[in-house]
């Protein structure tokens, strides 16, 4: 066990996995499999008479054997980790720590959730004056603005009802909604005015404009004429508004001091490439550079609600201990998530990617960045640890002292300049300094650059969640997701940035390796659709294309699909996930597969060649379906509207079925049986089972769409007349 001492006091220990020893030792075995299968695949080749079937298999193994080699270097040296924040020194001590909350969409991000973020986080158990709390508003919605004013006023009430309370659910929804409390007076009266609040904010976003009637404070009504008829989200200035100050705003008691809140609404233009996320980061970055340049960075997405008011001492016991925070750029807290149905059923918990690597990443120079939930150390986003790259001004040097007052005058027109459009122009901005860009994971993409220039970073999971979100609740908003993302994760992966060749050169074999089990994500389409489809077909012919007992290759494809299989139950098991969520989660992945990675690298390739263009797209995290919801809670399957990637998902559903149907019947009828071509179809057919029910037996509006199913069938014997020609 490793501890870390700060004078003589433990703050944090780490703790290395057991089964790191175990899956070392399988790791040896599965790669003298994987040779043999390699042996095999190319001694078949030169001998087979069929020359196409062997090839795609072999190319499936590759993929498969490298993909598998990633999990391994993550299973390398997984550890656990534990915090000592009690430990720390007083508050008073604690550093100034500036918050960036990012919304796009008022429709798609209702305001009232980006209230709820903001208050939790304003309400952590930190020094009130040292929180400021930035929200960045890319959509530049006066529905925004008008929100946060009311969570201005709000906040008077709520942070001191918080802390005199020590309430932990500090996200009033949260709160006024869980039937756990016991209700005072107090909080009776509170939960009416926060019902109050969020009734105005809901009937300014259903009205689409913020009339003047709504707007109380007269300092604030002059921003709103800033809103014109040429005033749109692609095309608008700068807009930086301070709702809050902590030099001289209190609550009703003047008790609490009130922490800093900003309105950030980066300026706009059509003819000026904006980055997306990453490049509405950077202005936050410079902005709050400017007007509060606190060392301490908490990223969050507009649906994480802090749910841990402890939160931000915790990352302190890494960030602020002396024997490694001058290499530590970050401290990354899991996603979690509400309202997650009982087994996970679109396996929207990503368990794998939040937890299970992150532990393997940990063992290594840490866990990559996920977009949410993350301390930096402003000075990380300024060159390497040893090479500090210098902005283009003063003002933004990470190490300046703040003088000056955050409603002067002159800070707030020089904010206002770091927040043009133009900027960045010839400047370092999303190369050297900041966030970086190039890839729509801007946030992945990130992490692996720090990473590369030797910065190093932590994993924390306290018993009581950190952050928590809202996940989709639509099959079609977890595949468009996921889609987005291979799509981004492959602008990177294909370029001179790729991690298995400038990953691993940077940060050495392991590292590099363990940045390509998800760089290459949109790989996975390719086995999963050659084995999803192929040996299904050349089945229905009597075409065997895998050895049959007892032959010795027989039991090696039966020894490297159970060992992954079991490999990857364990981990999630151990984890804290439960049988059936792991079978959900497997049945996920697969869906995604055939869906996200397969049209995100089809997508990824058009536009290679210049053949199709993909913009961002914000994912929907307003669930007001109510039959969607119960859907959901049911764990039933719900394909939202028709999308060109549920047809090769509905046709390899196709393909199976016909193909276990009539193998089954060659077994009654000839007794000939092509047991791992049935097993392979077996396996898939049960795991597709919601898609059978989507197509024949539910009447719902969640229901598989007529269209997917009648292209789909005509697919499926396009498919299987080709595979005669094919064999023939």
């Amino acid at each position: 066990m490793e501890k870390h001492l700060v004078g003589g006091t433990t703050l944090h220990t780490c703790h290395p996995c057991r089964r790191s020893i175990l899956h070392r030792i399988y790791a040896v075995i599965h790669i003298c499999g994987v040779v043999a299968l390699m042996y095999h695949h190319v001694n078949s080749f030169l001998t087979a008479k069929t020359t196409l079937i062997t090839p795609l298999l072999l190319l499936s193994d590759v993929v498969l054997a490298f993909m598998w080699a990633t999990s391994a270097s993550i299973r390398f040296n997984q550890v656990h980790r534990s915090e000592y924040p009690e430990k720390l020194a007083k508050p008073e001590a604690f550093p100034k720590l500036d918050v960036f909350i990012c919304t796009a969409d008022p429709y798609k991000e209702p305001p009232i959730m980006v209230v709820n973020t903001a208050l939790s986080v304003m309400a952590f158990d930190y020094p009130s004056d040292k929180i400021s709390v930035y929200v960045s508003d890319d959509g530049g919605s006066s529905l925004t603005l008008f929100a946060l004013m009311e969570a201005a006023k709000f906040s008077k009430h709520w942070l001191p009802f918080c802390k005199k309370n020590n309430v932990q659910d500090r996200s009033p929804e949260v709160y006024f909604s869980s039937n756990s409390h016991t209700w005072d007076e107090e909080a009776e009266n509170l939960k009416m005015m926060y019902e109050n609040m969020k009734s105005r904010v809901e009937h300014v976003v259903d009205s689409g404009k913020v009339d003047a009637e709504f707007i109380t404070c007269d300092h604030f009504r002059g921003v709103f004429e800033l809103w014109t008829h040429t005033f749109t989200r692609h095309e608008h200035p700068a807009i930086i508004q301070v709702l809050q100050n902590s030099e001289i705003d209190t609550d009703d008691t003047k008790q609490y001091t009130m922490p800093n809140l900003i309105y950030v609404s980066r300026e706009k233009s059509k003819a000026v490439p904006h980055h997306y996320k990453g490049g509405a980061l950077n202005t936050l970055l410079r902005v709050s550079a400017v007007l509060t340049n606190s060392p301490i960075i908490l990223t969050l997405d507009c649906d994480m609600y802090s749910n841990n008011p402890s939160t931000p001492v915790r990352a302190l016991c890494y960030l602020e201990d002396p024997k490694i925070k001058s290499g530590l750029a970050f401290v990354q807290f899991p996603q979690k998530f509400q309202g997650i149905s009982k087994n996970d059923i679109y396996a929207c918990e990503y368990k794998r990617l939040f937890e299970i690597n992150m532990v393997g990443f940990d063992g290594q120079m840490g866990p990559c960045h996920v977009g949410t939930g993350c301390f930096f150390k402003r000075r990380a986003f300024y060159g390497p640890p040893s090479n500090m790259v210098m902005p283009e001004i003063d003002e933004l040097n990470p190490n300046r002292k703040v003088n000056n007052s955050i409603k002067d005058q002159n800070v707030l027109a020089l904010a206002h300049s770091v927040a043009g459009c133009n900027y960045e122009h010839n400047t370092n901005w999303g190369s050297k300094l900041g966030f970086r860009y190039g890839s729509l994971v801007e946030d992945y993409y990130t992490g692996y650059r720090l990473h590369c220039e030797g910065w190093r970073s932590t994993f924390c999971i306290p018993k009581r969640i950190a952050f928590c979100g809202d996940a989709p609740k639509c099959l079609i908003d977890v595949v468009n997701q996921q889609k987005r993302w291979a799509i981004g994760l492959l602008e990177f992966s294909i370029s001179r940035y790729s991690p298995i060749t400038y990953g691993v050169k940077c940060m050495g074999l392991l590292m590099g390796l363990c940045y390509s089990q998800n760089a290459f994500w949109a790989f996975w389409s390719i086995p999963l659709m050659v084995y999803g489809l192929l040996p299904q077909i050349v089945l229905i012919y009597g075409v065997s294309v895998f050895p049959q007992a007892p032959n010795p290759w027989f039991w090696l494809y039966i020894f490297l699909f159970l060992g992954a299989y079991a490999q990857d139950l364990v981990d999630f098991v151990q984890e804290g996930g439960s049988y059936r969520g792991w079978w959900n989660d497997q049945r996920m992945w697969m869906i995604r597969g055939i869906t996200s990675f397969f049209f995100g690298l089809i997508e990824f390739t058009l536009k290679s060649f210049n053949l199709s263009t993909h913009g961002f797209n914000v994912t929907s995290k307003a669930n007001d379906n109510e039959e969607q919801s119960k859907r959901y809670e049911q764990e039933i399957f719900d394909f939202g509207s028709s999308s060109l990637m549920f047809l090769t998902m509905t046709t390899v559903a196709i393909v199976n079925l016909i193909a276990l149907v009539w193998g089954i019947y060659c077994v009654f009828t000839s007794g000939e049986a092509l047991v791992l071509e049935l097993m392979l179809a077996s396996f898939v057919v049960v795991n597709c089972l919601p898609i059978y029910g989507a197509m024949v037996l539910r009447k719902d509006e969640g229901k598989l769409p007529k269209i997917t199913c009648f292209l789909a069938w005509i697919l499926t014997f396009v498919l299987i007349g080709s595979g005669y020609f094919f064999l023939k």
